[in-house]
């Protein structure tokens, strides 16, 4: 059994991860951005994830774009990987797949990508492009991954589809290894795609029950493709000495929210499940609490002790869980103490649990 990898939300966008007035020690600039990166890889993360983001949402009104961020935090890190998120409908696919391969040779091998296929109309529009309906935001999302494939694969890539078409399109240099692909969204139309194209499927904050339905439902749908699908998961962790401080501070964050800034997220977002079939797209029942972090983290239980919180990452590894990516109150500090004392117990747990499975 493999080891679950941790990620850590880069906050290259302005008010951190949680839409509260509460002061936090979170800063969205590069030189913020480049201690944050070096402080996670120096404590046992994995990845880190760059947010895809051109116009103020839930009260970030300063954003720094992804794949730059990701060029520069490669030149500043020796081990991370570099997820950078990315809007099909915003981009070409084979610009950003020569995006990607140079971020790839730029930082030894360490590129992936998040492909977003996006829930905030105005970005769109005022760029002067066609919002489409929530479905043909996927088919264009899985055609944009079929696209980064064949560049990236084919000696020269020729696609037809219904939103993008190559002829005879090269692409050198390859990357220097398969750039792993991740998406998101809980919708009927958004686990086949992650089934038929993707290699990681994210899942908002959710309970554990909600997590091991989501990870069965999507796994039986890529095997149907002869495919396997990793999972991650969102939570925002909050590590204290004790249980009532970690408590203590998630209150303080939601009682302090920016009301009008999460009324406008909830405003934003409300449509995303309504327009899906099964009516339960991304952010169908989150509650008020829940959109305080804009990716229901608080839902995923990784708030208490260290040792609460390791248990809950044990949890979510026996369920099928094989990437926790981590949201932070007070960036520097948290990070460092997230890696140093939550990670160590996750390896310990890990191990006793690999020892458990040895024949006797």
């Amino acid at each position: 059994m493999t080891n679950v990898k941790f990620a850590y939300w880069v906050p290259n966008v302005s008010g951190g991860l949680v839409i509260s007035k509460l002061p936090q020690k979170t800063d969205w600039s590069f030189a913020a951005n480049k201690r944050y990166a070096q402080i996670a890889e120096q404590n046992g993360f994995e990845y880190a994830l760059l947010q895809t983001r051109f116009f103020a949402s839930y009260g970030a009104d300063k954003q720094l774009e992804a794949i730059t961020l990701a060029s520069a935090l490669a030149s500043v890190t020796e081990k991370l990987n570099l997820i950078s998120a990315v809007h099909p409908g915003l981009w070409h696919p084979g610009v950003y797949a020569k995006m990607l391969a140079t971020l790839d040779h730029i930082s030894g091998g360490r590129a992936a990508v998040n492909v977003v296929s996006g829930w905030f109309k105005q970005e769109f529009i005022s760029y002067g492009e066609h919002w489409l309906d929530h479905d043909e935001r996927y088919r264009r999302s899985e055609e944009f991954i079929r696209v980064l494939r064949a560049l990236w694969e084919e000696e020269q890539a020729t696609y037809r589809g219904d939103f993008y078409r190559l002829s005879d399109a090269p692409l050198k240099p390859k990357p220097e290894k398969q750039i792993p692909i991740f998406q998101g969204g809980n919708s009927e139309v958004a686990r086949d795609m992650a089934a038929r194209v993707s290699d990681y499927y994210f899942m908002n904050g959710n309970s554990l029950e909600g997590f091991q339905q989501q990870i069965q439902d999507v796994k039986a749908r890529a095997a149907k493709q002869n495919r396997d699908v990793k999972f991650a998961v969102n939570g925002f962790a909050i590590v204290r000495d004790t249980e009532e401080e970690a408590i203590t501070l998630l209150r303080d964050i939601v009682s302090h929210a920016d009301t009008e800034a999460v009324e406008g997220f909830r405003e934003s977002v409300k449509d995303a499940g309504q327009a899906t079939r099964s009516k339960q797209g991304m952010w169908s029942d989150s509650s008020y609490k829940d959109l305080v972090q804009y990716n229901d983290g608080f839902k995923t239980g990784l708030i208490g002790t260290a040792e609460q919180v390791a248990e809950q990452i044990i949890r979510l590894k026996q369920i099928g869980v094989d990437l926790v990516l981590t949201g932070h109150f007070h960036y520097e500090e948290d990070l460092e103490r997230f890696g140093r004392e939550v990670i160590p117990l996750v390896r310990e747990k890990e191990a006793v649990l690999t020892n458990l499975k040895q024949p006797i």
